[in-house]
């Protein structure tokens, strides 16, 4: 028969005052039958290590009794990548290369929030061209929307409304093909970089982006069709995932989560960076602090961005022709590349220009694309508007051609706090909901 020990104090040791534990056996049928005589059905179970849609691999370990979720936890880790360490082993511009693969779905924003760290750290920012600015706010906002409609698209499907996943897949489409016509990618662009961008839009690029803003409004016609009033939808969604706005400060959470307390915080108004000030936007609050609302909010969110980015394509247009890239040759790199006429390298002219000017200049150009350019030794930290609240990026140099330390605040890895807050008190379907409205990646939360 199974046996299980159990510790009862005994007494105190006289001379040290130390408690004195004595160790006895005892039949694990009694313990069975004591804990079955509190009518308590307890129990633990993993939801994970999954990768629920595209939120990342996350691991929640719940405590039920019966459908009620009395303890919920979250486990990370599964994901990690190592990346702020392995920025330290390579130049300040190939971080870029690294930031950009944090949160997947949200590339230009820690590409942002990386470069203007640096910019701090050189001095440079009131240096950094009108038209990178502009261009930079164009992709973010496009790039806040794609997130978007993948946390919705995902979070629908995950309470089997696979109707609301594709039409939001078919609208990130249009979106993607946007950053491959004016990066060569679809994800993962490095395009934004120390000083400026790698290179201008292509020709007649604001025709096409003012086109597609339209085909975007329709396709959240659609979304706001099939969510806005859907009976089903508010059932599962009205009231679930709670917390207040004494819990988002508590725990520092930022983003469509926090403003659905009725707080308007966003870093775009509140701090702005990039030339934000000059734009016309609202900042859009619910006040039910629960799963519709972050829904709702983002919903009215994509909107507010599409204005922002046919402000941009105006603005575009004013500028056409102007630097994209720091003037500073010791800064500006890599140099305005143009793709040749097969599509793949450089075109003649940029070989001929780097190989035919002067010898000093080949050399130059050599040493900044393997060495890269020395940042002053000093910090500098700085923050911008996620679609998933206050990503920063916290910079630190030595002096030398690589970061001493580069370290982020990730939106996801404070939000996700929230699960025991949210989950605890409900049931376990409502897990699902409330995990899907924080909208955690999970590349952000282990970087």
């Amino acid at each position: 028969m199974s046996t299980s020990h159990e510790l009862t104090q005994h007494d105190v040791d006289t001379e040290t005052g130390a408690s004195v534990y004595h160790a006895s056996g005892g039949d694990w049928n009694d313990l069975v039958d004591e804990a079955t005589a509190l009518h308590e059905e307890r129990i633990v179970v993993n939801m994970g290590p999954q990768h629920p849609s595209t939120h990342g691999v996350l691991r929640l370990i719940l405590e039920l009794d019966g459908e009620t979720v009395t303890e919920a936890r979250a486990g990370i880790g599964y994901l990690h990548t190592g990346i702020e360490k392995n920025m330290e082993f390579r130049t300040w511009v190939q971080g870029v290369t690294f930031c950009t693969r944090m949160d997947y779905l949200t590339p230009m924003f820690q590409e942002t929030a990386y470069c203007l760290a640096i910019e701090k750290l050189l001095g440079i920012t009131d240096q950094i061209p009108e038209r990178a600015s502009i261009i930079r706010v164009l992709m973010m906002e496009f790039t806040r929307i794609n997130s978007h409609l993948v946390c919705i698209g995902t979070g629908g499907m995950e309470m089997g409304a696979t109707t609301v996943m594709t039409v939001g897949f078919r609208e990130r489409e249009r979106i993607l093909r946007i950053f491959e016509a004016v990066t060569g990618l679809r994800m993962n662009m490095a395009y934004i970089r120390p000083g400026g961008v790698a290179q201008d839009l292509p020709e007649g690029m604001t025709v096409t982006i003012r086109e597609v803003v339209g085909e975007l409004r329709k396709g959240l016609g659609e979304f706001e069709m099939l969510l806005n009033e859907n009976p089903l939808l508010k059932g599962r969604t009205v009231g679930v995932g709670y917390l207040d706005l004494t819990g988002c400060m508590a725990l520092g959470i930022t983003g469509p989560v926090l403003r659905s307390t009725g707080l308007p915080h966003d870093l775009r108004k509140a701090d702005p960076y990039c030339g934000y000030e000059g734009y016309d936007f609202e900042v859009k609050t619910r006040t039910g602090a629960d799963a519709y609302d972050r829904l709702r909010i983002r919903i009215d969110e994509m909107y507010e961005s599409l204005k922002i980015i046919l402000q941009a394509c105006d603005k575009l247009d004013a500028t056409n022709g102007q630097p994209v890239m720091v003037e500073d040759k010791k800064i500006a790199w890599p140099a305005q590349l143009s793709v040749g006429s097969d599509g793949q390298g450089n075109s003649l002219e940029h070989i001929r220009e780097i190989m035919g000017s002067s010898m000093e200049s080949l050399i130059h150009h050599f040493k900044l694309v393997t060495e890269g350019f020395r940042v002053p030794a000093g910090q500098a930290y700085a923050a911008v508007e996620s679609a998933k609240g206050e990503l920063g990026c916290h910079a630190v140099s030595d002096g030398g051609t690589r970061p001493y330390r580069v370290h982020f605040r990730d939106p996801s890895f404070n939000n996700l706090q929230a699960v025991a807050a949210m989950c605890e008190g409900g049931q376990v379907a409502d897990v699902i909901v409330a995990v899907a409205s924080i909208d955690p990646v999970m590349g952000g939360v282990d970087r």
